[in-house]
């Protein structure tokens, strides 16, 4: 049984919450650590790689679902856990005023508690979603999940932004708590009644995780489609932490228009997930089509950056690109797992934990790539080789997805439920 489409926006309230708390770490307590505190750049860089390590923890939450028969106690504890981990990021940040080790000791905690609350909430979430959305809605309920996610970012970074005036560290506290309480009471009211609706779940008849893991990976078409998710997920972040800078090295822009130039990416990506959504629910092409499209537009968008073509055609490309590629994959991503109903929260933890090592991993890549080409090169030789390496990987992934999505469709024994 699927569900309609309001209920269907309510659920991704989940994804509201998740994005307004996971928005904090990497951009607000990333400023606070690096400007008030005084510390160096790299510590803010590694604690967020260390919060997307933990997150490799998610087909362990995706299997707990499968076998508990639910997923709407993962997301609430989930959020919770996020909610605590975000506390205690900010208590640290007070501590940090008088004492780094106990603030470095504080921080670690935290972001091992974000990561996991994270991994919990997400993957339950993206179970959920995968075999609640019709296979008609499947590109539909990957945009509202992503603008969703956008929402509550963009929300909870202006509202403490307001909030946090005057400075001080006891405001923080006090701030970044009613955020996590908000972003709680959203994930009650998003889950409220909709496994209800859907009827009983299938429950997974491997409670043992280890077997489980083993019978995932088992199937050749899993193994291919987490492989594309790492390859397209590592693409897609690996300019998020050089692009701005590529901005002022290469063209000089002062910090408010290269941040004016980010948001017109992010505007033009918004407006991919918008058309994506829209027309694969219309049926005008298939959530395969608009992975590969999108593959192949961002690619050309960063053969622009660095081949020295105009700034903003090249920046709307890219953004635009990475708009259709985000809901012709994440689209897919829930329609392989829904395939499996009683191993759908263990098959998305899968891609969610190859996703969030290539999130992690990419900016390690980028940056040192960087400073090494830096070294022997131009700022715009450097900035092009970067990438030129991503459109590459862009263009692997596209194939890739040809080839996956094509073999699923020509495998009609792999049916729901079966």
């Amino acid at each position: 049984m699927n569900i309609g489409w309001l209920t269907l926006a309510r659920l991704c309230l989940v994804n509201m919450a998740i994005g307004g708390l996971a928005a904090l770490p990497v951009n607000l307590f990333n400023r606070l650590m690096t400007v008030e505190l005084a510390l160096p750049a790299l510590l803010p860089g590694l604690l967020v790689a260390l919060h997307y390590g933990v997150q490799m923890t998610r087909p362990v939450w995706g299997h707990r679902s499968d076998a508990k028969g639910g997923r709407t106690p993962f997301i609430i504890g989930g959020i919770a856990i996020v909610g605590l981990g975000i506390v205690l990021a900010a208590i640290g940040i007070k501590a940090g005023e008088t004492s780094t080790p106990l603030a470095l000791g504080i921080w670690f905690v935290a972001y091992c508690t974000i990561g996991m609350g994270v991994g919990a909430a997400g993957t339950s979430f993206l179970a959920l979603l995968a075999v609640a959305a019709p296979a008609a809605r499947k590109g539909a309920a990957a945009t509202l999940a992503w603008l969703f996610l956008i929402a509550g970012a963009i929300m909870a970074s202006i509202g403490t932004g307001i909030a946090l005036e005057p400075y001080s560290p006891d405001r923080l506290i006090t701030v970044v708590t009613v955020v996590a309480v908000i972003a709680f009471a959203l994930s009650i009211v998003a889950t409220f009644r909709v496994e209800a609706a859907l009827g009983p779940a299938p429950i997974q008849q491997n409670a043992d995780f280890k077997t489980a893991l083993r019978t995932v990976w088992a199937d050749p078409s899993a193994r291919r489609f987490t492989g594309f998710v790492f390859l397209s997920i590592l693409a897609f972040y690996l300019s998020e932490l050089i692009f701005e800078p590529f901005a002022g090295h290469v063209h000089g822009l002062g910090p408010e228009d290269s941040t004016k130039l980010s948001g017109g990416k992010d505007g033009a990506a918004l407006m991919g997930m918008i058309a994506a959504g829209l027309l694969s629910t219309l049926g005008y092409g298939t959530l395969r089509f608009w992975a590969v499209t999108g593959c192949v537009i961002s690619a050309l968008g960063l053969l622009g950056l660095g081949g020295g073509f105009p700034l903003i055609p090249s920046t709307v490309m890219l953004g635009l690109g990475n708009g259709l590629f985000v809901v012709g994959a994440v689209g897919s991503m829930m329609t392989l797992a829904s395939y499996h109903e009683r191993e759908t929260g263990t098959r998305m933890g899968v891609f969610g934990a190859a996703q969030a090592i290539a999130a992690g991993l990419a900016g390690l890549v980028a940056t040192a790539t960087l400073d090494i080409a830096r070294a022997f090169m131009t700022d715009a030789a450097a900035y092009g080789t970067v990438f030129t390496l991503e459109a590459v990987l862009f263009l692997m992934a596209a194939l890739m997805a040809l080839q996956i999505l094509e073999k699923r469709r020509e495998t009609p024994a792999l049916q729901p439920g079966e």
